[in-house]
């Protein structure tokens, strides 16, 4: 497996591994940067981690880029050597700029590769990926549009891969960890992995009004972390383990649109207010992602040029007030969801691999 850079992309990747373990009883190994989130979360769950330098895709004119095409060049040699000597059945890319260089060097060797894409349209390291893999896994049908022609043949729904952990979340193990009372509202406010510097100071703005309304848990990113104000807020850099439970707990979530953390919420039946990275900072691929929920009716939307504290005060308390329109918010999310897709993904794998009859 390969991929990194955020969370987003090592998640879905360590479910796929989970249920692959269910069906198959070869070993599992990950590609990806040495300095990136991807070697934590991969050693804790116990697969070997293999180091790779890692450049970054820009689409814009930067001197930086000539220095990152030597790092990816670097990355596919490393690649190669790393896959000649450990000859995998198959390179599973889960995606991030780390991924590109592994599926080159797999390709080279004649390794057959899949890529998975979390986004409602492909990135730019999908985009690449794609042209030299067998199967380009997505997980909305509508994705199939934006594929180049004659791709679409090579393509399958499978939906968002999500841990198993979320199955077993328990809301009441959520609230007693972060010491949220019962009858409370809480509300959780989280920008991904890495945290949200814009969602971050958003919620400053309002958070002595807002923790007058419900209990805020808020996690910051080790970036911007500040350590707790006490009464009715809980902050953190980053959950792990608890971060299921905590989920599982929250009557409102208030975070960014990425893929995985859409698919989490999904999983959990939760309500959202998104606030969806603006082309200013991204591709605009989490408006597309956000647009997705907001049609549904699971998440209410809330444009960076529109987010002020004030209004997310009032959007939250609004909706706060209105439990039946967020119990329905929650089956509408649900609803978007694909329960199966680890499963679907790791047969698809195992088909690939081993031939009927084989372990």
């Amino acid at each position: 497996m390969t991929g990194g850079g955020t969370a987003g992309h090592v998640f879905p990747g360590l479910a796929v591994a989970e249920e692959l373990a269910r069906c198959w009883s070869g070993s599992v190994s990950w590609i990806g940067e040495g300095s990136g989130v991807e070697r934590t979360l991969v050693a804790r769950a116990g697969l070997r981690f293999h180091s790779i330098p890692a450049g970054k895709l820009r689409r814009y004119l930067s001197l930086k880029n000539l220095t990152d095409i030597a790092k990816i060049a670097a990355g596919v040699i490393a690649a190669w050597v790393i896959l000649r000597r450990e000859r995998p059945l198959l390179l599973f890319s889960k995606g991030g700029f780390v991924s590109v260089p592994p599926v080159i060097a797999a390709r080279l060797l004649g390794i057959p590769c899949f890529t998975h894409e979390s986004d409602f349209d492909p990135g730019l390291a999908t985009r690449i990926n794609m042209r030299f893999c067998e199967r380009i896994l997505v997980s909305f049908s509508e994705t199939l549009s934006f594929l180049p022609e004659g791709m679409a043949a090579r393509a399958v729904v499978t939906g968002n891969p999500v841990r198993s952990a979320l199955a077993a979340a328990d809301p009441v193990r959520g609230r007693a960890f972060v010491g949220c009372p019962r009858d409370t509202p809480l509300v959780f406010v989280v920008g991904g992995s890495l945290g949200s510097s814009f969602l971050n100071g958003l919620v400053a703005s309002c958070l002595a009004e807002l923790r007058r309304r419900a209990f805020v848990v808020h996690q910051m990113g080790e970036h911007d972390y500040v350590p707790s104000l006490g009464g009715n807020y809980f902050s953190t850099a980053f959950l792990s383990e608890e971060m299921p439970h905590v989920l599982a707990a929250a009557d409102l979530v208030v975070c960014r649109a990425g893929a995985n953390t859409l698919a989490e919420l999904s999983a959990l039946a939760r309500p959202s207010v998104l606030v969806p990275l603006s082309t200013a900072g991204s591709r605009g691929d989490q408006l597309r992602n956000a647009e997705v929920f907001r049609r549904a009716g699971a998440a209410v939307v809330l444009p960076e040029e529109h987010a002020t504290g004030t209004a997310l005060l009032e959007t939250v308390d609004g909706l706060l007030q209105q439990g039946d329109r967020l119990a329905v918010m929650g089956e509408s999310a649900r609803a978007l969801g694909r329960p199966d897709a680890a499963a679907r993904i790791a047969s698809l794998i195992r088909e690939r691999i081993a031939p009927a009859g084989t372990p």
